[in-house]
């Protein structure tokens, strides 16, 4: 018996010295890697996002520089430098052909303020302004001379347009053609790709969408700071303010939709998206109230446990002020790679040949290939996104085991945070790019069935295998997640490969399931009221922001697209509370089995903590036979040394 009770003892116990664990899967991954510098080299040698970005004619000029010439089209390889922005000669009546807008485009050096009504009115224009709205080989003077001005000159009248600012496209402002020509873009990306239609949507709103998002920041670090400082009277004021709140956003959703629907000037094709999609958001968010206030009221009297546990974990956190800038430096992390997977993937999308077609004009064919390195692209995305963050729980993990498993606890070790950063990189990469790579495994079905959706997205019957199948795997993913973060809290204790963290997780969090899940959960709960409380607040402000600009853009997107940066920003940031909390009940957990409070076996756990699970589950039974008497500073016992 004392010998299975020793090698009980060191199973669980903290280690010092450590070995490399999923040598392999780092391995696996710094060759993925390699395979997107591959790919992000052929991007930029092949590619020329320039083209996207600046904009380009119909006879592959492109606005804002020099150009080569392309055989077989006469009016290609002319100098642009001076005509920075893409004008379409009939901007009010496009069409979709084959993928392509049926109108001819050139780059001018300025975009009609005004509206112009004659052919004498654009020559005009072009003598004043230098800038020239028709084809390229007619004189300007001859404008008016020509017979086959007509087609070679703008449709008549010209609308007054508007210079893009960051793609420097000329957007006419008239309501009506902007909504032809915002909607002719948009099902013109339908057919390409979800990615452009997402770009489309933030570049429409995209200074409101910047302002939203960071008033989104800026609520996630007030409550951050609120949940470490103000617990008392925090827990109660955010169920005020998240009841509120909800009830307050279905309730203008519902008067926004009702107000468009009975509007007598909503028929601008915009609008009519607004109005379908409002409907949506309505129904969605009654639902998720109701869910919510029901969820607020069974568990009432739970809730006031909430405020001792984040107590507790506000005291660890103060002992770690550190953490509290880890999302931060995440979330840098995670922008800077997030702007380098954009920019190759732009170049990727315009690696192509220019050829010249039968009337002169030029089209780009992409070469072969392409769509499997975008795949590969797009998996490196999920892939190096969900290690990074991996890392961070890691990082945050190991922190709170080495002050957790300290004697001391008024002296805590020097530098927990950097230590448990020396530890993760210099053993345990591997692991977080094995657990990272579970949750791709899942993403990527996520996403291949999200396009099949939308191409069978008619059928009924489709709709509702396809809902099941999205609950089902997002119900795994959730799942996965979980004992995920255990597992890497188990390998910054023991030291041990991912498989091996996560079977002795599962087994310890098994046989205290009764003690702690229903405190985890409470505080999980809290946690994602405060995620509620963030994306309540700025979805508000983006439907008070969009609401003023209703006739000229479709703010579905952008808004929904706000709603999700903040609910990112929001876990981003309360994601330390939560796995700090989760952590330190797995010590705890660990604590309870393999000591007893004795002499020889003294427990490392606070008084605090132990006398907060013992009132929360009134389950002390189990514990009769041991002594819960405070530690002793000058115990003898294992400590986890910082490295």
């Amino acid at each position: 018996d004392s010998e299975d009770s020793i090698s009980e003892l060191q199973e669980w116990r903290p280690v010092i010295y450590r070995k490399c664990t999923d040598t392999l899967w780092l391995l696996l991954f710094c060759l993925f890697w390699a395979g997107l510098m591959f790919i992000s080299g052929y991007a930029v040698v092949a590619g020329a996002a320039e083209r996207l970005v600046l904009g380009y004619d119909s006879f592959g000029n492109i606005c804002g520089r020099k150009n080569t010439p392309v055989e077989g089209a006469n009016l290609s390889g002319l100098d642009m430098t001076n005509k920075k922005y893409v004008f379409f000669l009939n901007s009010c009546g496009l069409e979709i052909q084959s993928l392509k807008i049926s109108s001819l485009s050139l780059c001018v050096s300025s975009c009609p303020q005004e509206q112009l009504n004659s052919l004498e009115d654009i020559q005009s224009f072009a003598r004043n302004n230098g800038s020239f709205l028709c084809i390229y080989n007619l004189n300007v003077s001859n404008y008016t001379l020509n017979p086959k001005a007509a087609q070679l000159c703008p449709t008549l009248p010209v609308p007054p347009s508007k210079s893009f600012p960051l793609f420097n496209r000329c957007v006419p402002q008239n309501p009506e053609c902007y909504s032809k020509y915002a909607s002719v873009l948009i099902s013109m990306v339908n057919e390409m790709d979800v990615f452009h239609r997402i770009l489309s949507g933030i570049l429409a709103g995209r200074d409101t969408v910047i302002g939203l998002s960071v008033l989104a920041l800026a609520f996630s670090l007030i409550l951050v700071l609120a949940f470490r400082f103000i617990q008392t009277l925090l827990i109660h004021t955010l169920i005020a303010l998240v009841v509120f709140g909800l009830l307050f956003i279905s309730g203008v959703l519902w008067w926004l939709h009702y107000d468009y629907r009975n509007d007598p000037s909503t028929e601008l094709e915009t609008e009519k998206e607004n109005v379908k999609f409002l409907l949506g958001y309505a129904i969605f968010s009654t639902i998720v109230t109701v869910v919510l206030l029901s969820l607020i009221f069974v568990l009432r009297k739970r809730l006031q446990f909430a405020v001792q546990l984040f107590r507790i974990v506000g005291k660890i956190i103060g002992r770690i002020p550190f953490l509290l800038f880890q999302p931060l430096w995440t979330f840098l992390i995670l922008i800077v790679f997030w702007v380098f997977w954009v920019a190759v993937l732009l170049s990727l999308g315009t690696a192509g040949t220019a050829q010249s077609t039968s009337g002169g004009q030029v089209e780009y064919r992409a070469l072969s290939g392409i769509c499997y390195m975008a795949w590969y692209h797009f998996v490196g995305l999920i892939w190096t996104s969900e290690f990074i963050l991996a890392c961070q729980q890691m990082v945050i993990a190991g922190a709170v085991v080495t002050c957790y498993f300290n004697r001391n606890k008024n002296n805590p070790p020097p530098h927990p945070v950097l230590s448990s950063m020396s530890v993760l990189f210099c053993y345990h990469l591997g692991t977080a790019v094995k657990g990272s790579f579970l949750i791709t495994i899942l993403r990527i079905p996520r996403i291949v069935l999200l396009y099949l959706y939308n191409i069978l997205n008619q059928k009924k019957n489709a709709k509702c295998l396809f809902s099941c199948c999205f609950c089902w795997i997002g119900c795994q993913e959730s799942c996965l997640r979980y004992f995920n973060q255990h597992a890497y809290t188990t390998t910054a204790i023991n030291g041990t490969n991912f498989c091996t963290s996560a079977k002795d997780a599962v087994c310890i969090l098994a046989r205290n399931s009764a003690k702690l899940a229903s405190i985890s959960c409470c505080g999980d709960f809290v946690l994602f009221l405060g995620k509620v409380f963030v994306v309540c607040f700025t979805v508000f402000g983006g439907l008070m922001a969009f609401n003023y600009h209703r006739e000229l853009q479709a703010w579905v997107v952008p808004l929904l697209l706000v709603g999700f940066f903040a609910y990112l920003m929001s876990h981003s940031f309360l994601s330390v509370f939560e796995v700090t909390a989760d952590a330190m009940f797995l010590c705890f957990a660990i604590d309870m089995e393999t000591n007893d409070g004795t002499a020889e076996k003294p427990y490392f756990v606070d008084q605090e903590l132990l006398t907060f699970v013992s009132q929360s589950n009134k389950l002390t039974e189990g514990q009769n036979h041991r002594s819960t008497r405070p530690f002793q500073d000058n115990e003898d016992g294992t400590e986890l040394q910082p490295m």
